[in-house]
């Protein structure tokens, strides 16, 4: 890793629960914990913030980062700053910055492999990404492989109605023909139907790799959840549900049918057919065993990764590492596969923290860089 000084660099976060945060001398300056930027307050806030950020440091500022995403107010922001104080703006893309971030907060100066697992940020090819399995490098990273992305009928809308992640998740298993019989009795004939011929027909369905969506799915399958009106409710639901189970029957085994396809993606869809045929009184259950199976195939994908790349250490980034069963066997099955493992530490998993990885990530394309022009371009992904 290159040794020349840290540049200083402000990072004006993602759009959840956002926070800026000024790298100076290697250091994060933190501003106050804004919230959701769809929040006209929030944005107010993000500015006044940078601005107090920069007035109250006397270095010059030798770049603004930001995420890749254009129509985020951060991302505009940082824009705008950048030109009016004459520095690049450098996006940096979504799960690089999650796990750069705990590269920085553990000083790592070896290259590490990443896991990434959240609702979604956008990926270097414009698709929604959120399940991620990447090598980093300081400014250098690749993407080795993702979970198979899943259909969001409906586009945004599938994230907040987690029944219609599982009619894609039965669509995917080539069951979509049931849709309609097994959700219309929550959703209406009319909605269910139409959710189906959307999956058959590809209309109106996106696909994304987010780890967040795979759960929204399971908890739509077992009718954890049908509706969400906060983030991560599904997913919050379906560990209540696993935990409960664990917590009389610790010996549970994993639920069989996770693989990794040639591509390198993590394949979930044979879980499912064993969370869609669960009774009322094999829910717990179900959820339990979904769950250690996620958990060891993702261990196991990263372990891999770090034997083929001759990595040591393991880092576990992204919102979805709240969920304490899945945070903890992950981690434990790295141990065992004799990696370090390393996990956020002042301000937790999800995108509360993302600021620290952008401004460590363009510092560091900054350093290696010097005294050749700066791009305003994310790096690209190389080995």
């Amino acid at each position: 890793m290159n040794t020349t000084p840290v540049p200083t660099v402000l990072a004006c976060g993602a759009w959840l629960k956002n926070a800026a945060c000024l790298l100076a001398d290697g250091a994060p300056v933190w501003s106050a914990l804004h919230g959701d930027l769809s929040d006209p307050a929030a944005c107010a806030a993000l500015e006044t913030s940078a601005q107090r950020l920069l007035a109250e440091h006397g270095a010059p500022i030798a770049a603004v980062a930001h995420d890749l995403h254009p129509d985020f107010f951060s991302t505009q922001l940082a824009v705008q700053l950048a030109a009016v104080l004459g520095v690049p703006a450098i996006g940096v893309q979504h799960h690089h910055a999650h796990i750069a971030a705990v590269v920085a907060e553990h000083g790592l100066a070896q290259p590490v492999i990443g896991l990434a697992l959240d609702g979604v940020g956008l990926g270097v090819d414009g698709a929604a990404w959120g399940g991620e399995l990447l090598w980093v490098s300081g400014a250098q990273w690749q993407r080795l492989g993702h979970l198979l992305p899943l259909a969001l009928p409906g586009g945004d809308r599938a994230a907040r109605e987690p029944w219609r992640m599982a009619a894609s998740a039965l669509h995917a298993i080539g069951r979509g023909d049931q849709i309609p019989a097994r959700f219309a009795p929550q959703v209406g004939e009319h909605v269910a139907a139409g959710v189906q011929q959307m999956l058959a027909k590809n209309l109106n369905s996106p696909t994304s790799s987010s780890a967040g969506r795979w759960f929204d799915a399971a908890a739509g399958a077992l009718a954890c959840s049908v509706r969400q009106a906060d983030e991560a409710q599904a997913a919050i639901a379906l560990e209540t549900a696993a935990a409960r189970w664990l917590a009389q029957h610790p010996h549970t085994l994993p639920l069989p049918g996770a693989a990794i396809d040639a591509q390198n993606r993590l394949d979930l869809r044979g879980l499912m057919p064993a969370l869609f045929d669960a009774d009322a009184a094999g829910v717990d259950a179900a959820a339990a065993g979904f769950h250690l199976a996620l958990a060891d195939a993702l261990a196991s994908w990263a372990t891999r990764a770090a034997r083929q790349r001759g990595c040591r250490d393991v880092c576990l980034g992204g919102g979805c590492f709240f969920n304490r069963i899945l945070r903890e066997r992950v981690t434990e099955r790295l141990q065992a596969a004799q990696l370090r493992v390393h996990r956020p530490l002042d301000k937790g998993c999800g995108d509360a923290g993302l600021a620290l990885g952008q401004a460590w990530v363009a510092a560091q394309q900054l350093a290696a860089t010097a005294p050749q022009e700066h791009t305003t371009k994310e790096t690209e992904p190389c080995a």
